[in-house]
């Protein structure tokens, strides 16, 4: 079986072939680069030094997550992509998992540790068990055992946990020179850090997990693959912390937004935007309108970026894309009608454009009424081209879609 394996969950961006048993070809670069900068020129460099025909492979293998909230997103939204357009199989790996995985048949306890920053760590807790063999062969192999699943707690925590287990540990990941100091003071245990290379996010031992992934048939579709955060986002723990009866994050937000009503803020949509938003569509396009269900799944999927724009307090836009191979794929589009005329709508979508590059977004499509003068005027200014007519495909009232292009070479 062949695999390709991507992982940009953390500092480290890898990107690995693997073929049966053998490493074909392994890229990690671990600078001050973004992985949008080097995801696939990491990919199509490989691609080419091995002569390797992406339609070839079997599966992609991909970090799942924890790690870094936009490493996923472009891992993800790549891993998508290609699965999407290769029609292959994604193999979800847990990252924790992977990085244990790079101390394969190491009998004590294993305890990865990325940095999650507010004093806590993504880690879990696994060791190597021997398989039982028949007859005289000396030969060993291993199973890797899952003693606590991936999960983002406190130093303190893991080092209890590691503690009344009360057997020698074995410490990897950019969270242990992180809190070394703290690690030294509270483990009672001896322990020891794992080499250089073998503390980091490994392309390689991430394809190693996945062939035993693949034989256990662990694979999902590029819709049904989505990454896995742990934690809840920063609003929601700030909601969380700040308890009951006390002023939501929202609440505040609309509090300091009504004492300044004619600022425009553009920001992320979040779950509690759902609605408002939903109305705001149906406002502006009827029967055509994304209901609520359709934009809470959009908000959910890790190829998307939604944005709205909040005056007063109120909802008074929202825009939205997807990443489809590449493509940015604007899906809506919605301003009030009594804000219109504020330049609203090119503030909400010169933003969307920025962000989308960050996910991965090479060029950027859209269909708009060919009657919608103001629409076409907005997106005409920010650079996007007709490239055809959709002839009937509006209904109520009956009309052509325009078809425009914003290609990253005209810009």
């Amino acid at each position: 079986m062949k695999i390709l394996g991507i992982d940009t969950s953390g500092l480290v961006g890898a990107v690995a072939i693997a073929d049966g048993d053998m490493l074909v070809s392994q890229f990690s670069v671990q600078y001050k680069t973004t992985h949008s900068e080097i995801l696939m020129p990491m990919l199509e460099d490989i691609s080419k030094k091995i002569h390797l025909d992406l339609s070839s492979i079997d599966a992609i293998a991909v970090a799942k997550g924890p790690g870094s909230f936009t490493g996923l997103r472009i891992g993800s939204a790549t891993a998508k992509g290609l699965a999407l357009a290769l029609d292959k199989p994604i193999i979800p790996i847990p990252t924790v998992d992977a990085i244990a995985y790079n101390l394969y048949g190491v009998e004590k306890i294993i305890c990865p540790m990325m940095d999650a920053k507010r004093k806590q760590v993504y880690t879990g807790l696994y060791t190597f068990v021997p398989k039982t063999r028949e007859g005289k062969s000396l030969e060993r192999t291993f199973d890797m055992q899952v003693i606590h699943e991936q999960f983002a707690t406190s130093i303190e925590d893991i080092a209890a946990r590691i503690n009344e287990i009360g057997k020698p540990v074995v410490l990897l990941g950019d969270g242990v020179p992180a809190y070394h100091d703290e690690i030294e003071e509270l483990l009672k245990v001896p322990f020891s850090i794992a080499p250089m290379h073998q503390n980091r996010q490994n392309g390689a031992a991430l394809c190693a997990l996945a062939m035993q992934y693949a034989k256990e048939g662990r694979m999902v579709s590029s819709d049904e693959f989505a990454p896995e955060y742990l934690r809840l986002s920063q609003a929601e723990r700030e909601a969380r912390e700040k308890g009951a009866g006390e002023t939501t994050d929202r609440e505040k937000r609309k509090l300091e937004s009504r004492k300044t009503p004619g600022i425009v803020r553009i920001r992320q949509m979040t779950a509690e935007d759902i609605t408002d938003a939903a109305l705001l569509e149906k406002e502006n396009l009827g029967k055509e309108a994304w209901t609520q269900n359709q934009l809470a799944t959009a908000l959910t999927r890790d190829d998307t970026i939604y944005l709205v724009a909040e005056k007063a307090g109120r909802i008074v836009g929202m825009c939205g894309v997807q990443n489809i191979s590449g493509d940015g794929e604007v899906t809506n589009v919605s301003v009030a009608g009594d804000c219109r005329g504020e330049g609203i709508g090119y503030k909400m979508m010169k933003q969307l454009l920025e962000r989308g590059h960050g996910i991965g977004i090479r060029d950027y499509t859209l269909e708009v009424r060919a009657g919608n003068e103001h629409a076409i005027k907005l997106y005409e200014r920010l650079g996007f081209v007709s490239e055809g007519l959709r002839p009937g495909f509006y209904d109520e009232p009956k009309e052509d879609a325009a078809i425009y292009w914003k290609r990253r070479q005209e810009e």
